[in-house]
């Protein structure tokens, strides 16, 4: 089928894509040239920063670093991430620093990268809102683990790529999440595919969970709370958000930095307003330029950028006042 293209709506989005860059240079401490017609001075620039101040925002997805690194600075890490919270008017982040899979992912590894996270709520407790991170194929330390760091005031769990969702190994847990009225937020995939042939697992990520598993975990446990992660972090969005279609207990989260122009507006017409959640992963300036840019109402933009993860907070009486 033959598409065409709103040149009103192209022009916009290239303009915000084009502030994106720019504000993404300041950011970075990069100078930015004051012959450009996109200068801090313009009008456009002050016109769109009152678009990006006007709401709060919840960062429903984001980190402090991935995996294990060492000497770790946790201190450089959050003073640079809170000051760009500061720059677009974020005011919490939801943070987790996960494994990827392939290593060992022993229950001592998932402990300290856990303690990184608790380490970032002490040092910033009104800004930073703890993931706990397990790795499932250990499930009694992963249980140990869950309430060590919720009595220590994590919000939600993340997991990666060890175990899928819909894995006898995660009933347990899922059923946990239930008790504690708290959203589990996994990374997920969902390949394009090769030569008009679906990857359905990926070539890579073998246990990554694709948005059949998602729906399926849904499906068992409908009283739980998912989160499907990343549709902006590249693959099929379109296939993902058919899926979850019919699944209202699981929420998708826009964030990533491969946002295609009309992805936000295709994920309302197929999940609705209430299950779309504001998060960057660590991809700043397109998760706030991604909501910005689509066709949404102002109550629309409201609900994603704060009001719908705040619900799922409300829950369990973690929410933002």
């Amino acid at each position: 089928m033959e598409k065409t293209i709103d040149r009103r709506k192209f022009f916009k989005n290239s303009a915000l894509s084009a502030t994106g860059i720019i504000l993404g240079s300041h950011l970075s401490g990069l100078a930015v040239p004051e012959t450009n017609p996109l200068s801090y001075s313009s009008v456009f620039y002050k016109n769109l920063m009152r678009e990006v101040y006007k709401y709060r925002k919840i960062d429903s997805h984001n980190h402090v670093g991935v995996g294990i690194v060492a000497d770790f600075d946790t201190s450089l890490w959050v003073n640079g991430q809170i000051d760009i919270a500061n720059r677009l008017g974020i005011d919490k982040l939801v943070v987790s620093r996960p494994i990827p899979a392939g290593g060992k992912d022993t229950p001592e590894e998932v402990r300290k990268c856990n303690d990184v996270i608790l380490e970032a709520m002490k040092q910033y407790p009104d800004r930073y809102l703890g993931e706990v991170f397990i790795n499932p194929l250990y499930q009694k330390e992963s249980l140990e683990e869950i309430d060590r760091c919720i009595d220590n005031g994590m919000i939600a769990l993340k997991f990666y790529n060890q175990v899928k969702i819909n894995s006898p190994l995660f009933y347990p847990i899922i059923e946990k999440f239930i008790d504690l009225k708290m959203v589990m937020m996994g990374h997920a995939h969902c390949g394009l595919g090769v030569g008009g042939y679906r990857t359905k697992y990926g070539n890579f990520q073998p246990n990554a969970s694709i948005p059949e598993d998602f729906a399926e975990a849904a499906k068992r446990y409908p009283e739980a709370m998912f989160q499907y992660a990343h549709t902006g972090g590249g693959g099929d969005w379109e296939h993902a958000c058919k899926v979850l279609r019919d699944c209202p207990n699981v929420y998708v989260d826009l964030s990533g930095s491969n946002n295609e122009g009309n992805m936000v507006d295709f994920a309302l017409k197929y999940l609705g307003e209430d299950r779309l959640l504001f998060g960057t992963d660590i991809s700043y300036y397109q998760g706030v330029g991604v909501i910005l840019s689509a066709n949404l109402t102002d109550n629309q933009r409201r609900k994603i950028f704060i009001d719908n993860f705040n619900n799922i907070l409300r829950k369990a009486g973690n929410h933002v006042d």
